[in-house]
């Protein structure tokens, strides 16, 4: 079941970026009714601030609350008239500096007992819908040049890369699996650059007069705009949304089926949104897949309505339910063979299955000649890079893995510089790396 859209929209603007997609940026509302706020809402969050910082000009109120200047003096005004605020001294530039009287203080206590969020004005459901549908990866479609440029860093096989570029275009699920230290999760990590580079997201969502907290420090990579970011800023969008990078979410062993829902705080009474509401936009990654704390098969269930319709539904805390975008790539990353994990029928909802092999000797090599410079060694030594490979590969058939090269150069790096060596490459230091490396592999 859908939520209906508040009746007054805030205008959205669509622009042309330099590659010709179609970007999007929310423009900065003029009044609270653009922004899709009530009166009620609006106070609340006012008078819960006040509250909280005792006095506070009006120009700081409106930079609190993400909304713009204009529309608090009248509205303020109203709260004075009423005797709920009082003007305790002048501000700057007309403004004044308020406080709460007694009426004002209970009324605030009362807001408080009801909801403790106070922060930025939150973004009307119907806004955030319209924000995934002009971001929507669905309809970012990534050539060979784009693979290529999100994947400069990372050396994969050619094979593996001509399979990525379709499972990455489809914007559906995908299986990555093969051994350990083959690349998978940097491989995943890496996907969510081909649909370019930044979109907009909400910090909090209202939804049926629930707060939803959508911004997530931990799993989201804000852009710095190029602002003063005083009281007196002049932004030129709406500071309730956030410019973010593309999101790559990880969810690994820990995951557990409450993360997957709405988790409502009885106490704060705000609620959190889930992880695939965070990876909107994005890629979800479920690394390490098949052990996690429920059974393959339960989890597959969950995502079968989203993986084929592109939408989930979530129940919020009054019981209702809410449907929702399902926007991002899913990724299940796992070191076992999709079929041993689950049947035919789930496979054949997850399209695309994607092998991250063993690097052949040709691309180990080259492994080591990527990362050496960038890890400061001062050559190439291609001598000691035939004695690791013979000695401690060839000679005990030890099969390649993509994490080796980095991890034994890094080893010998330390070595040098704890003793005070030059950092190059000889025999007798990838002897020492390769003893403390494979011990007990």
């Amino acid at each position: 079941m859908s939520l209906s859209a508040p009746s007054v929209l805030p205008p959205l603007l669509e622009l042309e970026n330099s590659i010709g997609h179609r970007a999007f940026q929310p423009r900065i509302v003029n009044t609270f009714d653009e922004a899709g706020l009530s009166h009620a809402m609006v106070e609340s969050l006012v008078l819960k601030f006040l509250l909280n910082m005792g006095t506070a000009s009006g120009r700081r109120i409106s930079a609190e609350l993400g909304l713009p200047f204009g529309p608090f003096p009248e509205f303020l005004r109203q709260l004075k008239n009423q005797q709920i605020v009082n003007y305790t001294s002048t501000g700057a530039a007309s403004d004044f500096v308020y406080s709460l009287t007694d009426t004002g203080r209970a009324r605030a206590k009362i807001y408080l007992d009801e909801c403790t969020y106070v922060g930025t004005a939150p973004v009307p459901f119907a806004d955030y819908l319209d924000s995934i549908s002009a971001q929507t990866i669905a309809t970012e479609h990534p050539k060979e040049e784009d693979l290529r440029r999100a994947f400069a860093d990372l050396l994969i096989s050619e094979r593996t890369f001509d399979m990525l570029g379709p499972a990455i275009n489809s914007g559906r699920g995908l299986f990555l699996y093969g051994f350990p230290g083959n690349g998978k999760t940097s491989i995943a990590e890496r996907i969510t650059r081909c649909f370019g580079s930044s979109v907009w997201i909400p910090r909090v969502l209202c939804i049926e007069g629930q707060l939803i907290k959508v911004f997530d420090m931990a799993n989201h990579e804000a852009i710095e705009e190029s602002s003063s970011g005083g009281l007196l800023d002049c932004s030129d969008h709406d500071r309730r949304w956030v410019h973010i990078r593309r999101p790559t979410i990880v969810a690994g062993g820990e995951l557990r089926m409450e993360d997957l829902e709405i988790r409502y705080d009885p106490v704060t009474k705000v609620s959190e949104a889930p992880l695939q509401l965070k990876s909107n936009l994005g890629s979800f990654l479920i690394d390490d897949f098949g052990r996690q704390r429920m059974q393959p098969v339960e989890l597959l269930n969950r995502w079968i309505v989203p993986l084929e319709k592109r939408y989930d539904f979530l129940s919020l805390a009054n019981g209702k339910k809410v449907r929702v975008p399902f926007d991002q790539l899913i990724i299940f990353s796992t070191n076992l063979e999709p079929k041993q994990l689950v049947d035919e029928a789930f496979l054949r909802r997850i399209p695309y299955k994607v092998h991250a092999a063993n690097p052949s000797e040709a691309e180990f090599r080259r492994m080591i000649e990527m990362f050496a410079p960038k890890l400061g060694f001062e050559a190439i030594d291609r001598e000691a890079i035939e004695h690791l490979l013979d000695q401690h590969y060839k000679r005990c058939k030890r099969p390649f893995r993509c994490c080796q090269p980095r991890d034994l150069l890094l080893q010998v790096r330390n070595y040098c510089i704890y003793n005070d060596l030059p950092l190059v490459m000889k025999p007798e230091y990838f002897d020492f790396a390769v003893a403390n490396y494979f011990t007990v592999m």
